[in-house]
């Protein structure tokens, strides 16, 4: 089993969520996985609260490391579903994704998106397809 610094290295090349938006890996388990965000200036919208796209980054980015971390085979995001539920107050946000059902090509992930002031800002779900089988 790869170990948190072998994933978080492997999850680098996602440049996207890791260096353009700032996501990081907490925690990575086989089909769940801990990611935070600290909000920065250009995370924010122009009402001065983070922005949905940067909220659905790093819930997407969870859901990628909860299903390709222990994985030989590559995961993708088939359909996903995001419900914004009130504006973070803290400063950093944090995405619980944990794997529902995982079948043979297909998963049922969601993902609970959190501030580090305790408020449950957003709720996501995400079908997966194993576009690429393991061995």
């Amino acid at each position: 089993m790869p170990t948190l610094e072998e994933i978080r290295e492997r999850f680098q090349k996602d440049i996207y969520a890791t260096e353009t938006t700032g996501v990081e890996i907490v925690e990575a388990k086989p089909g769940r996985a801990l990611c935070k965000l600290t909000l920065r200036p250009e995370h924010m919208n122009a009402n001065g609260v983070p922005m949905g796209g940067a909220i659905f980054t790093l819930a997407d980015f969870a859901c990628a490391v909860a299903s390709n971390a222990f994985s030989e085979g590559i995961t993708v995001s088939q359909q996903a579903s995001i419900n914004f539920l009130t504006v973070a107050k803290g400063s950093t946000l944090f995405a619980d994704a944990i794997c529902l059902k995982a079948g043979k090509r297909t998963g049922l992930y969601e993902v609970n998106i959190t501030d580090d002031a305790g408020t449950f800002v957003s709720y996501m779900t995400i079908n997966t397809f194993t576009a690429i089988p393991g061995k």
